[in-house]
């Protein structure tokens, strides 16, 4: 199979905190495969910019590190990462201040090509960013920003940022990234709904038991302590990238795959969520074990409430998902990373194989590690002694279905990246919706705050705490097992 790569316009890239965790593992490996797969114009750049005192040449030394350590195995030696060095630059700005603007300036200056302005830093800095973007006429009718998470706290806050970026840019200007939209699954379960008579005219509550959204991590909150104890897996995890997954696996067909009309229907669902009771969420915390520290001791807070696990119930009011729940759940120091969407849709009304069996079809779409898609049917077991029903699953792993290029597909960064290049809003999140999560978020967290909620405390290593269990068993249904 050949791989089709789409070119781009030529850009200029500024990533604001171009010396950070993230533009070192992420950022800057994605453009070089981006660069590698002959996605990049001859005259694009991407300038660094930071704090930092620093030349050119070595931002450049401290790109190439990091593509020799993130940058997924590609090759270094053979001209190529120098090339790439050749297309980049380094300024040194403050922020919140005026220093190396001037030098910015004179950087961009005589350059009409699209601008997009990467705000890898501290929300509190965003509002400070773009108006000086202004300030220094760094603007063109091709300029775009992409801002990270944690978009806000609440909503509050959610509609302070909004403002603050509402004052310098439209907003199609700007780009909310959530990466998890960015992966190549993810994209897939809208294929898989609306572009196969298979599945659509079944997705509903007709034919849906329920739907789990599992995303399940190994590690624990390692150096990121002081920013996840402000937060919590409700905030970092479930108001986000859980939400994203929602809406994507409820929404109603858009009239045409188009950014609007996409997000049109992600906020439909979003304001269709019904309130979440105190029963039908549980929250958790993880204890130390043998080969790591307990969240308390992680995050140096022996008294600490913050959840590092959260499962919930959830309910939709609309004419298409009624009746039928979503159980979402996610969590730190679980026993395997994995990331899954499951429908499980109903027994048959009636069985003429006799006993009656539990054979339900489920259909699997797993984001992460192993991208792919499963749907278990039922056949008849192979052999003599009657007609015994076994479930087997048709397995598409993309590594194995798609051939080599689906076994190192773009990471979701470079693929979120090059669609902010084009002027591609379908995959970020708009305004609205964001402020529309939050809405729905809030009166959840300050439901724990106003009881007193303690966390109920799981093993490192386990499924999550007991209680998340007995959450689903009250509805006569179990968890997925989840696996690697």
């Amino acid at each position: 199979m050949v791989s089709r790569v789409i070119p781009v316009d030529t850009f200029d890239l500024v990533i604001f905190g171009g010396t950070g965790d993230l533009a070192r593992r992420k950022i800057l490996p994605g453009l070089f495969r981006r660069f590698c797969a002959g996605q990049m114009p001859e005259d694009a750049r991407v300038i660094g910019a930071a704090r930092a005192e620093m030349s050119a040449d070595e931002y450049r030394s401290f790109v190439a590190d990091a593509i020799r350590e993130f940058g997924g195995g590609k090759s270094c030696d053979d001209g190529t990462l120098e090339a790439f060095q050749a297309r980049l630059e380094y300024v040194t700005v403050d922020a919140m201040g005026d220093d190396g603007w001037p030098e910015m300036v004179k950087l961009m200056d005589g350059r009409d090509v699209v601008r997009a302005y990467y705000f890898s830093v501290a929300p509190s800095l965003f509002g400070d960013l773009a108006s000086r973007l202004h300030k220094w006429e760094l603007t063109n009718d091709q300029t775009r920003i992409v801002v990270e998470k944690p978009f806000g706290r609440d909503l509050v806050t959610a509609k302070a940022l909004n403002a603050s970026l509402a004052e310098h840019f439209d907003e199609s200007q700007i780009y909310r990234i959530d990466h998890y939209l960015g992966k190549e699954t993810v994209q897939n379960l809208m294929a898989v709904r609306f572009g196969n008579m298979l599945f659509e005219p079944l997705w509903n509550s007709q034919y849906v038991d329920h739907i789990q959204i599992t995303v399940a991590e190994t590690v624990g909150v390692g150096g990121r302590g002081d920013y996840y104890d402000r937060s919590g897996a409700m905030r970092d995890m479930v108001q986000n990238h859980l939400m994203q997954l929602l809406c994507l696996i409820a929404m109603e067909p858009p009239s045409k795959f188009d950014p609007d009309a996409v997000r049109d229907e992600k906020l439909k669902v979003i304001r269709a969520l019904d309130p979440v009771a105190p029963h039908h969420v549980v929250r958790g915390q993880y204890d130390a074990s043998g080969d790591g520290p307990g969240y308390r001791e992680a995050v140096e807070d022996p008294r600490s409430r913050t959840e590092s696990y959260v499962a919930m119930k959830v309910g939709i009011s609309n004419w298409r998902w009624a009746g039928t729940p979503f159980y979402l759940r996610t969590g730190k120091r679980l026993v395997t990373r994995s990331s899954e969407i499951s429908v499980v849709f109903k027994e048959l009304n009636h069985s003429i194989f006799g006993e009656k069996q539990d054979h339900r079809n489920t259909l699997s779409i797993r984001l992460q590690p192993n991208e792919g898609i499963t749907l278990n049917v039922t056949i008849k077991e192979p052999g003599p002694g009657g007609m015994r029903l076994v479930d087997v699953p048709l397995d598409m792993t993309f590594a194995e279905a798609l051939g080599e290029d689906a076994e190192d597909p773009p990471d979701a960064y470079e693929r979120l990246i090059m669609d902010v290049i084009r002027g591609n809003q379908t995959l970020f999140m708009r305004g609205d919706e964001v402020e529309a999560a939050w809405a729905w978020t809030d009166p959840i967290i300050a439901g724990w705050e106003a009881r007193g909620d303690v966390p109920k405390p799981y093993e490192s290593g386990s499924s999550g705490p007991g209680d998340a269990v007995q959450m689903l068993a009250r509805d006569t249904r179990v968890w997925r097992e989840v696996k690697p």
